[in-house]
């Protein structure tokens, strides 16, 4: 069915002027980015199979390129596009958290650390280091692992808190299965973490959790 087909009030430009971004689905957004589908399919059609092929927007966008520009009605063009659209995104969030801007509430930063660490199909611990205005002083990808865990050592998050003269430190790992769930063993580094960091008198005022939705704040768990 095209997109033409459909009543005027389920087409997804129509639904963005009527409702606004926010209000789309990702199959809603993607077919607006691709504009068309190919014979027999629109982009609509388009967009729903490749998010059931690949498991999500993320899953799509860290997909291999061979795999994605060999769907039927993708190409090397369709592919270069999304991956500049997802990059230009990354970095309009990454100006939230340049040197000097404020974090007034460690949640500012939780759209950032999606932006940042979700893409990535194996687990990535990073730290967001500031001043003890709140302010960011460094942003740094600290331990990599694979697909279901990163070893992370409390005296190297300690070094580099004394390296950047930090007061406080905002922690964040990924979950490449998507499930912004905190493990036992995540409570358990949080809080070794923050013993470790208290010793130099750095507070740890978060550990987020980043899957496929809004990143879990540890803090707000009350685990920390």
């Amino acid at each position: 069915m095209r997109i033409l087909d459909l009543p005027a009030h389920d087409r997804p430009r129509e639904r963005l002027q009527r409702l606004g971004a926010a209000a789309l689905s990702d199959a809603d957004l993607l077919a607006l980015f691709l504009r068309t589908g190919h014979r027999g399919a629109s982009a609509l059609d388009l967009a729903r199979a490749l998010l059931a092929r690949f498991g999500s927007l993320p899953g799509l966008l860290a997909a291999p390129s061979a795999e994605v520009t060999n769907a039927a009605g993708m190409g090397p063009a369709k592919h270069g596009q999304l991956l500049a659209a997802a990059e230009i995104s990354r970095r309009a969030l990454a100006h939230s958290c340049t040197r000097g801007a404020l974090l007034g509430s460690p949640r500012d930063s939780a759209d950032f650390l999606r932006a940042w660490l979700r893409p990535f199909p194996y687990e990535v611990f990073a730290c967001i280091f500031l001043d003890n205005r709140h302010r960011v002083i460094a942003t740094e990808e600290l331990f990599r692992g694979t697909i279901d865990g990163a070893s992370v050592h409390p005296r190297e998050v300690v070094r580099r808190a004394i390296a950047h003269n930090a007061a406080a430190v905002i922690c964040a790992h990924n979950h490449p299965s998507g499930i912004a769930e905190p493990s036992a063993a995540d409570v358990a580094i949080t809080r070794r973490l923050a013993e470790a960091l208290a010793l130099i008198d750095v507070r740890v005022l978060d550990h987020f959790v980043v899957g496929d939705e809004q990143p879990l704040s540890m803090a707000e768990r009350g685990l920390l």
